[in-house]
Parts: structure tokens; C-alpha cells; sequence
């Protein structure tokens, strides 16, 4: 695979694949990506065997002749923020469902390798108390309009390899965190207020869990899939991360030495999923994948310190994330 296609690879975890590409393997890259808000060229600006598309992933004149030219594909691109997703679930339907179609045929005419890139979220939620994890054989249960969308292109894949012997894998990966994330997600939303002065915004109770896991770790499982990975299996990632909101809040508080105390309750987000966790056993097993990041306070604290060495970057739009959190009276 000399030759990669990375659909979203501007955006969050998107860049940090391309990130870990250049600095792992001899190929050369093209990142297909719509640019939208969420997406930054600075996250890939400057690196060595990359070239930067400017196009939409549901545009087949322009997906068709690129998959043409290369080995593989990875299909990070997507609309992923739930908030945005109640608001208006358009976008997230053209680009997740119907621009995983157009990258579909394409692959299916140019006989190109395919991975897609999903989320644990098409399994819906689990109880506090209830000791099971996600696996790969749970049945699909979508509680917004952006997990059902996702929950809709893993289904189109899996009907193409099935009717027309298209060669792709899925992976459905737990919460991300590291660089390059939109100051709209909770992470870096909490880290920004606080360099800022200002406080950390807690959803409700704060006891919803979520199963984090570092964005290289992640990039590096998708890499051991698309190279070790059978075709038409789904391998689920995660890195055994699970964390209440409010634990992750509390940490990011006592990294810049205020009291656990020191945040604000926020009103809840409608149908908001109470805890996700990942078995990931499978992928470790079978195709001998590990993490490296497993110390999640030292992984958020160095996540802290990249906000803190780049507000350049994040700064400009930190007052219209929290003008559009207010306006839902989440501020």
C-alpha cells in the first residue's frame, strides 16, 4: 500500500492518522477533505508525502478518479458532533450515509482496498451498573441522529462486501482525545475554559462514562487493520479507558491546581447515552494490537499542555463554540 486515500483527514482524528502514516510507513498520502469547520489545514501543513484535495467525500466526480489512483482508503471523514447532529441531522445524513455510498461504488469500481472508520455510539448505551462491554457481535441500538447515521454507512458496508465482494473492514472505536480536537468537544471545551479562566461545563450529573483512548493509539489500530485485518470483519478499539465526565473534569482541574469543585452544572443533552466501554479483545488477539497510551491522566495532561502550546489555533474560535453552547443554555 504505497498509495493511501484519507477521506477527513484534516480533521481530528483524521490528521492524527495522517500524523502517524508519515511518521511510520514509506506511503504517500492524499487527504480528501470538505474543510468544514471541524477541519484545519494546519494539522497537516508541512508533512512530507502529503497532499491536500479540497472536496466532499459524497461528490463522486471527484471521489471516483482519486480512489482510482490509490491502494487504499481510509474512510475517517464524517459529520461526529452529537449536539450538532439534534440540531440539524441533514449534514450528518449527506455526509456519513450518502458519502459512504459514493466512496463505496468507488472502491467497488476501482477494486480498491477499503477501512472504515466508525464509533461505539451505533450500539446505543449501557448501564452504570451493568458489567458488560460493547463487542463486535452487539446488536446495533443508535440513540441520535449522528449514531444512527454512523449505525446506517457500517450497514452499506457490509452489504457491498456481501453483493459485490468489496474489500473492507470496519472499526468502532471508543472516545478520542489528543490533538487537534474542536474546542467544541468535551475535552478540549473543558481544558480552553480553564486556560481561560474561565470554568469547566458539566453535562447534568456528570456520572455518564466514557471509554477514552489517546488518538495515536488509535491511529495505530486502524494501521494493524488495514494491514493484518480480514476482510469483512469489524474489530472493535478501545484502550480500557473508562472515566466519568466529572472524574475527567476533576483531573483537568487538578492538573492547573484549582479545586475539584470549581465547574459548573449545565443542562443535559436530550437522549444523552450513559456509558460506553469497549471490549477490544478480538483486535489485541487476533492481530496483536496494544496501546501504548494506558495512563489516562498522563495521556489528558499532555493533551493539556499541546491546548496550552497552540491557542493560535484554537483561540479564534472559542468565543462562537461558547455563543452556540449559550444559545442552547449550555454555557
Amino acid at each position: 500500500m504505497s498509495r493511501l486515500l484519507v477521506t477527513g483527514g484534516a480533521g481530528f482524528i483524521g490528521s492524527n492518522f495522517v500524523h502517524y502514516l508519515v511518521a511510520n510507513t514509506d506511503a504517500r498520502i492524499t487527504v480528501l477533505d470538505k474543510l468544514t469547520y471541524a477541519a484545519t489545514r494546519e494539522a497537516i501543513d508541512g508533512l512530507d508525502r502529503v497532499e491536500l484535495v479540497v472536496g466532499d467525500v459524497a461528490d463522486g466526480d471527484v471521489v471516483e478518479p482519486l480512489v482510482a489512483q490509490h491502494d487504499a482508503v481510509v474512510h475517517y471523514a464524517a459529520e461526529s458532533h452529537n449536539d450538532n447532529s439534534l440540531n440539524d441531522p441533514s449534514p450528518f445524513i449527506k455526509t456519513n450515509i450518502l458519502g459512504t455510498f459514493t466512496i463505496l461504488e468507488a472502491v467497488r469500481k476501482a477494486g480498491t482496498r477499503l477501512h472504515h472508520v466508525s464509533t461505539d455510539e451505533v450500539y446505543g448505551d449501557l448501564d452504570l451498573d451493568d458489567p458488560k462491554r460493547f463487542t463486535e457481535d452487539t446488536p446495533y441500538n443508535p440513540s441520535s441522529p449522528y449514531s444512527a447515521s454512523k449505525a446506517g454507512s457500517d450497514h452499506l458496508v457490509r452489504a457491498w462486501v456481501r453483493s459485490f465482494g468489496v474489500r473492507a473492514t470496519i472499526s468502532n472505536c471508543s472516545n478520542n482525545y489528543g490533538p487537534w480536537q474542536h474546542i467544541e468537544k468535551f475535552i478540549p471545551r473543558q481544558i480552553t475554559n480553564v486556560i481561560m479562566g474561565g470554568r469547566p461545563k458539566l453535562y447534568g450529573d456528570g456520572l455518564n462514562v466514557r471509554d477514552w483512548i489517546h488518538a495515536d493509539d488509535h491511529s495505530s489500530a486502524v494501521w494493524t487493520i488495514l494491514e493484518k485485518g480480514t476482510i469483512g470483519e469489524t474489530y472493535l478499539v478501545g484502550a480500557d479507558g473508562e472515566q466519568t465526565n466529572l472524574d475527567v473534569v476533576r483531573m483537568i482541574l487538578k492538573h492547573f491546581g484549582r479545586p475539584e469543585d470549581d465547574f459548573d452544572h449545565v443542562t443535559d443533552r436530550a437522549g444523552h447515552d450513559r456509558r460506553y466501554a469497549i471490549e477490544s479483545g478480538k483486535l489485541r488477539q487476533q492481530l496483536g494490537w496494544q496501546p501504548k497510551f494506558q495512563d489516562f491522566e498522563a495521556g489528558l495532561a499532555a493533551t493539556i499542555e499541546w491546548y496550552q502550546a497552540n491557542e493560535a489555533w484554537w483561540r479564534p474560535h472559542k468565543e462562537a463554540t461558547e455563543a452556540a453552547y449559550a444559545a442552547k443554555g449550555q454555557a
